[in-house]
């Protein structure tokens, strides 16, 4: 099989990808991990340009800096490669509120520069060509006080700390938001479409299955509790949405991006 008819995927961390337990053998496809030749930051005015590889939360820190406003990056788990391909945000704000353009590699090796109307952004979505790989993103970003930043960063930080299960082996946020965006942190922030809202409701917070759990914290949040298999986590996020599907007649998509062919049952 050539590379060119294989699957691969890149732009990933290993937050945000659940691989199959049969994901490693040769023809379930390529994983491209970019390296540090990909993870330099530079300013220039208002513009951040991000190498694909350089972490959301380092490109944050290193903004606010100069003075700089993504802060919204610092609590996103990851690097700029996966954040951009999956349009990541919180607290009301996203990457394609940022974006001006990305430069990719095509399946057949050209270079391309996409605007940020381009993409295609959507919630948790972009129209990135399936085996694109992004390379670096420039930003535009609004300037402030850099301690400022910092202790908006550090307030982020703080109250994603006592509502999320950080100290846990996850993956990060397992569904999509029915409702359609993700948390704003505001007073007025509703949660009845909420993922974690529909979980809690279907009585499966902290259920747990094999070695994978659904966080006590936060049921959003699927968890390597003891030794997990990949079989483990995907068939408990498969009963979550069984489970909501009939509690509440919806339809929870995976936020995780799963990798290779499932185990086979049993």
């Amino acid at each position: 099989m050539s590379w060119r008819s294989r699957s691969f995927r890149s732009g990933l961390s290993d937050r945000g990808r659940l691989e199959s337990d049969r994901a490693r053998r040769r023809d379930q496809g390529v994983v491209i991990r970019l390296g540090r030749g990909f993870n330099e930051i530079a300013f220039d005015g208002e513009r951040v340009t991000a190498g694909a590889a350089a972490l959301d939360a380092h490109v944050a820190r290193k903004a606010a800096d100069q003075g700089l406003d993504l802060t919204f990056l610092r609590t996103i788990p990851g690097a700029i490669g996966g954040a951009v391909r999956m349009n990541a945000g919180c607290y009301g704000s996203y990457v394609a509120d940022h974006l001006l353009e990305v430069h990719a590699v095509t399946r057949d090796g050209r270079e391309v520069v996409l605007s940020c109307e381009d993409m295609g952004f959507g919630y948790r979505h972009s129209n990135l060509p399936e085996g694109w790989v992004l390379t670096r993103a420039v930003f535009r970003a609004e300037k402030g006080d850099p301690a400022a930043l910092h202790a908006k960063m550090e307030d982020q930080l703080a109250r994603r700390d006592a509502s999320q299960p950080t100290k846990d082996r996850t993956a990060g946020s397992t569904f999509r938001n029915p409702a359609g965006f993700s948390s704003t942190g505001r007073a007025d922030d509703t949660h009845e479409l909420k993922a974690w809202s529909l979980i809690d409701a279907a009585g499966l917070r902290g259920y747990r299955l094999g070695g994978a759990m659904m966080s006590e914290k936060h049921p959003n949040f699927l968890i390597n509790a003891e030794n997990a298999t990949a079989a483990d986590l995907e068939s408990l996020g498969e009963l979550v949405r069984e489970r909501v599907r009939a509690s509440a007649g919806l339809e929870l998509q995976w936020e995780v991006i799963r990798i290779g062919e499932p185990s086979p049952a049993g």
